[in-house]
């Protein structure tokens, strides 16, 4: 049963887990995969307790798996408890689907839900099942750290901080004690060890010399134990403390007691508005700038920190703050936002803590439009674009709490909206004269037959997104001149954010539309039901575009989801109608909920999957989990690819093997070899040209290894102890081979007979033995059953005791390794 071993194989398996840590805010994932384990620990040994095959073993541990689920999530649905029914088995199901769906929603470390609980130790008792089966039933130890080794991947695939070096450490320790405990077993098996008080010297028997003290060349079982545990903590230090050195791949310092600055703190840089965004979105370490916790049931909006009106034919910037004491925040309600009469609005509470490591974010990101913030020190606001800045203070580490108005127009709002103020105009509007004709007739034809302005602004967004043929990449250089943003425009058509944020903003204002670039942020990752994490990759750049009765709303015109920036979001309104049947002038009207355009007669591709419908929050919501829960066969496809190829592994080497013996026969050695077993012939001695004949025992030996190697691999027995002549007996009996079989198995036979024992040289020649072999295969094959056959093709059993005899071989040298470092200090005292 191999108790032992299957308590240590089930402790291995708990201590990799650990691992799995960062993914959970709550410990309660560690008492259910403790369960899971000890449940498949259980099954494993009942069924190595009723001598059962290896694959009952493997099906007991899954069932005993799934008892212990059911035992624990779905008692109230099973039989007598814990057996699973039907009504059981679906519970368990959409437990599942709950679970995944919640994994997919939040960022790690997320809520412990039941069905994330359910999926923790369901993933644990696998990994148990498999570590079990390995290392118990088919007693390869060393193979079970690869799905031990599958469950660190996961934390360090999710968390840009991985997984801490102790954890790692608990894990290796957990693994090394399986390997211990598996080599004392098999070690033990071979009876009692017998030692010793003191060594005593051999008496040498009479009339024979004295031998040398065998005694000091015996490897000591004390000693040989202590190398192997000083290799063990060896191998354990140099895989923490390597990559803990390595420059780079540590971003909060050395085994994470730092955070990888110079005075030990790690510096996060806002967006600013006169430097580049590509800074924030290439951070390798992708740090937390911020969190933040929401009552809008629909989702948050963006945190705005810049609002950039002025375009100087280069960049997009703010015109100079003109500050006074009146502008300080004092409690009180803000301004109102500039044009919004006519919409309606929904009252919106924002808490956001900025982490202590942010640097000189002297402005406050906030969602748009605020109507009072709560903060400590010299803040104030600049009324005109509602920006909070402050002139002395910083946000770093601070608390603060926003009162905002979402406003929510409706399409035919945004599209009836009237004529623009004057000082709206005069302010939003101005292009410098240096700005290309082809720019501006690029943003004519591409609105052309647009009848409003909101139907302008949907067709430029959806020409940046779907139409134009631009492509999201962070690796484009950022814009510095006017002609930076004419080449993005039309021969590039690569960028991220700024390029298209701008480029929108622009185009906007030779229509005629008001415009400008806001800077801030997404609204980031949701960790927890109404809290967000915003970190540098969700650094954004985005156009605001003005409507009378509405203000400024923003648009969307970079790529989202996996092929642009993964959290921006294009708003309801900005995305085309959904057909709910005949409108005027015959054209499908909108959904009634809706606040999307109608575009005027164009057809339109319908919106990237990544952005929101436009049928209101719940169209939204249903698009994002048809998101969530597409199918991809890519994974699946690669996936598949992978174990086709690690299954022709074996098979390929053994070809491989076959050839490269077949191949050292025919290929002459080189002249610098000297003497070689061929044959000379063609030529006296001494003569100037040699013609080389391969070796006939090399060609008997190589025929004899691989008719023995095809009967191992067709499940035949061989007995190393018979004689050529005997083996040629025994199998000509065993296998009924018809005349031409019997005559290559003898000559085969006689070969090896006449190269192992006899100095006359073999008479067949290597092709016809060769040949021979061939023949002697396929007899082989057409006396066992379709099932050993395929077996014999793909798995070749004598390819696996190839490879284990490698490793032996391997081991044995290391192991004589370590014998030799632990006698150094001894040998090093004697001299």
């Amino acid at each position: 049963m191999r108790i032992r071993v299957t308590v240590m194989a089930g402790l291995a398996t708990l201590a990799g887990s650990i691992g799995l840590y960062p993914l959970f805010e709550e410990a309660g994932w560690f008492q259910a995969g403790l369960g899971a384990v000890l449940a498949v620990a259980g099954g494993g040994l009942l069924a190595r307790r009723l001598r059962l095959p290896a694959v009952f073993n493997l099906l007991a541990g899954l069932l005993a798996l799934l008892l212990y689920l059911n035992l624990v999530y779905a008692a109230d649905r099973a039989w007598l408890v814990f057996i699973p029914s039907p009504e059981s088995l679906r519970h368990l199901a959409d437990l599942n689907e709950a679970g995944w769906q919640a994994a997919n929603r939040y960022a790690a470390p997320v809520p412990l839900l039941p069905g994330i609980s359910m999926m923790a130790a369901a993933g644990i008792g696998l990994v148990a099942v498999l570590v079990d089966l390995l290392a118990v039933r088919l007693r390869r130890a060393a193979p079970a750290g690869l799905p031990l080794l599958a469950m660190y991947s996961v934390p360090a695939a999710v968390r840009e901080d991985g997984v801490n070096w102790l954890a790692f450490g608990v894990g290796a320790a957990g693994f090394l004690a399986l390997l211990m405990a598996d080599a004392r077993e098999r070690v033990g098996g071979w009876g009692r060890t017998v030692t010793t008080r003191r060594r005593q010297r051999d008496v040498p028997l009479a009339g024979t010399e004295p031998r040398p003290d065998e005694s000091a060349a015996r490897l000591d079982a004390a000693a040989l134990a202590a190398s192997g545990r000083r290799i063990a903590v060896g191998a354990v230090a140099v895989a923490v403390l390597v990559p803990a050195a390595v420059p780079g791949l540590q971003p909060r310092g050395f085994l994470g007691l730092g955070t990888g600055g110079g005075n030990g703190t790690q510096t996060v840089t806002t967006p600013d508005p006169l430097v580049s965004l590509k800074r924030e979105l290439t951070r390798l370490d992708d740090s937390v700038v911020l969190t933040y916790r929401t009552n809008d049931p629909q989702g948050p909006d963006y945190l705005r920190l810049y609002a950039l009106d002025r375009f100087d034919g280069d960049r997009w910037t703010y015109s100079p703050l003109q500050s006074s004491s009146k502008d300080r925040l004092t409690g009180d309600d803000l301004p109102p936002p500039p044009g919004l009469t006519v919409a309606s609005v929904r009252e919106v509470r924002t808490e956001v803590e900025v982490r202590p490591e942010v640097r000189n974010m002297t402005f406050l990101p906030v969602p748009y439009a605020p109507s009072s913030v709560s903060i400590k020190g010299d803040w104030r606001v600049h009324v005109p674009s509602l920006m909070v800045y402050s002139l002395r203070d910083s946000a770093s580490g601070r608390s603060y709490t926003v009162e905002s108005l979402r406003a929510e127009p409706t399409s035919a709002q945004l599209a009836a909206a009237g004529n623009y103020p004057a000082e709206i105009v005069s302010r939003y509007t101005a292009v410098p004269k240096n700005i290309p004709q082809q720019v501006r007739q690029l943003a004519q034809d591409v609105t052309a037959g647009s009848a409003t302005a909101l139907r302008q602004a949907v067709r430029l967004q959806r020409w940046f997104t779907q139409t134009g043929g631009f492509t999201y990449d962070l690796s484009a250089p950022a814009p510095q001149h006017g002609s930076d943003l004419v080449d993005f425009l039309l021969h590039g058509k690569r960028g991220y954010c700024e390029q298209f944020a701008a480029s929108m903003a622009l185009m906007a204002r030779i229509l005629g539309i008001p415009s400008r670039v806001a800077m801030g942020y997404t609204p980031g990752t949701e960790t927890r039901p109404g809290e967000w994490v915003v970190r540098s990759r969700d650094a954004h750049a985005w156009p605001e575009l003005y409507f009378q009765g509405t203000g400024w709303v923003r648009f969307e015109p970079t790529p989202s989801g996996t092929a642009g920036q993964g959290t921006a979001d294009a708003p309801g309104y900005s995305l085309p109608a959904v057909s709910t049947g005949g409108g005027p002038d015959g054209r499908n009207a909108p959904a009634p909920s809706s606040s999307s355009p109608a575009d005027d007669g164009a057809t339109a591709p319908s919106a990237a999957p990544s952005h929101r419908s436009d049928t209101g929050p719940e169209g939204a919501a249903a698009a994002q989990e048809a998101e969530d829960d597409g199918f991809s066969a890519t994974p699946w496809l690669a996936g598949g690819l992978l174990v086709l190829l690690l299954m022709a592994v074996p098979m390929t080497l053994r070809v491989v093997t076959r050839r490269r013996r077949w191949a050292a026969l025919t290929a002459p050695p080189p002249p610098e070899a000297g003497p070689s077993p061929g044959r000379s012939s063609g030529a006296p001695s001494g003569a100037a040209s040699r013609t080389w004949e391969p070796d006939p025992a090399g060609a008997a030996h190589t025929a004899w290894r691989e008719m023995r190697a095809d009967a191992l691999d067709h499940g035949l027995e061989w007995r190393t102890s018979d004689s050529p002549r005997a083996t040629a007996r025994r199998l000509g009996e065993l296998l009924e081979l018809d005349a031409a079989g019997t005559r290559a198995l003898t000559r085969i036979a006689r070969a090896e007979e006449l190269a192992r024992y006899s100095l006359s040289r073999s008479p067949e020649p290597p092709e016809r033995l060769r040949a021979d072999v061939r023949t002697v295969r396929d007899a082989f094959a057409a006396s066992v059953g379709r099932r050993t056959r395929w077996r014999a093709r793909l798995l070749p059993p004598s390819t696996m005791t190839q490879t284990r005899d490698t490793l032996r071989s391997a081991g044995d040298r290391v192991l004589d390794v370590a014998a030799r470092l632990n006698d150094l200090p001894a040998r090093l005292r004697r001299k």
